[in-house]
């Protein structure tokens, strides 16, 4: 599992919070959900992409956006209007001065917006939780990656846009799996443009002897790897193979090693909350906890034990704000019993 791959595994990805909007200028939305990852779709119309601190970005119809967390932006029809929503963590939705957002309301399965026909139509895509493996992947890209249209072209938007507001049986899964492929596509189309700054682990994989190394080092971690069995796996000497994956990766192979085997057990420890450190450790290739934890310590500052029990305690806050989130002006069971609950964006059916 390489980082791309690893961004969509696991709980982060599985049940992202997917979303139509039907929109009538004017009209602004300010993102402040902090979510690692969100993926803009334009089916109809257009809509501009306003970082904090970056340049607005124009997208037509078909083009896509992708927004690294966890800094906020504005969706808007112009840059100038002014933000008449603001989206918050768990998908709360508020006024720019706090107060019951009623302007906009759930209109459909997983729609929202102004009305069932307006002239915008966008599609969004909310991966809410990364881990260590595929932070890798989001250190690397920038706050608004947007590519171009002589880039970029896929079926992929379309076929999007007609399962989206489909209410049958599988179709979480369904969408679940188109999201994921679009993602894919669009950050492959990014990294794989003339001139750019794809980080060197995706480049590395071009070369046919560090590409073929990294495979071995991703997919089999637990192995007692060294330079003299992975050089072998290669089929080329130890001099070559340390000197050109150094060159490629920007770091020696053992010491790569060393970092994806320590990110791994990050997400596992998360992801695996009944095992104990010690089978986490023979996943990843330690010989014992104690050799986790000593190795563990020194890269994140804090025991395998306390990381897990900090992202434990998270994790279920985050899960149960997108499992209540309702339709505005039509609680769900979950919010039903709570007085004067914020209107949320309209569940996943």
């Amino acid at each position: 599992m390489d980082p791309l791959a690893a961004l969509l595994d696991g709980p982060r990805a599985h049940g992202a919070f997917l979303l139509r909007s039907v929109l009538t200028p004017p009209w602004s939305l300010r993102i402040e959900d902090r979510a690692p990852v969100t993926l803009i779709a334009v089916v109809r119309g257009e809509a501009w992409v306003v970082p904090d601190d970056g340049e607005a970005v124009r997208l037509g119809e078909g083009d896509i956006a992708i927004a690294r967390g966890p800094d906020p932006y504005l969706v808007a029809d112009d840059p100038a209007t002014p933000p008449q929503a603001v989206i918050l963590p768990g998908q709360e939705c508020r006024t720019p001065d706090g107060g019951h957002l009623d302007t906009l309301t759930g209109t459909g399965v997983r729609t929202w917006g102004h009305g069932a026909d307006g002239p915008v139509v966008l599609l969004t895509g909310t991966y809410g939780m990364a881990g260590e493996v595929s932070s890798r992947l989001l250190a690397a890209l920038p706050k608004l990656l947007v590519p171009t249209h002589t880039e970029w072209s896929s079926p992929l938007v379309p076929l999007l846009a007609e399962e989206i507001v489909k209410d049958v049986p599988g179709q979480e899964a369904v969408l679940d799996r188109l999201l994921d492929v679009l993602l894919i596509a669009s950050l492959r189309t990014w990294f794989d443009r003339p001139g750019s700054e794809a980080p060197a682990w995706y480049r590395a994989h071009r070369d046919p002897i560090v590409g073929r190394a990294l495979r071995l080092l991703q997919h089999q971690p637990a192995e007692p790897w060294t330079v003299g069995t992975l050089a072998a796996g290669t089929g080329v000497s130890r001099a070559t193979l340390a000197r050109r994956f150094t060159q490629a990766v920007g770091e020696p192979p053992m010491t790569y090693l060393a970092g994806w085997r320590l990110a791994l057990a990050a997400d596992f420890l998360r992801r695996q909350p009944d095992s104990t450190i010690g089978a986490v450790a023979r996943q990843v290739g330690y010989g014992s906890a104690f050799a986790l934890s000593a190795a563990f310590k020194r890269m994140y500052g804090v025991s395998p034990q306390h990381y897990r029990a900090a992202r434990v305690i998270a994790a279920p806050s985050a899960m149960a704000a997108t499992a209540t989130m309702a339709v505005p002006g039509q609680p769900s069971q979950a919010t039903a019993a709570a007085p004067k609950a914020e209107p949320r964006l309209p569940p996943r059916k």
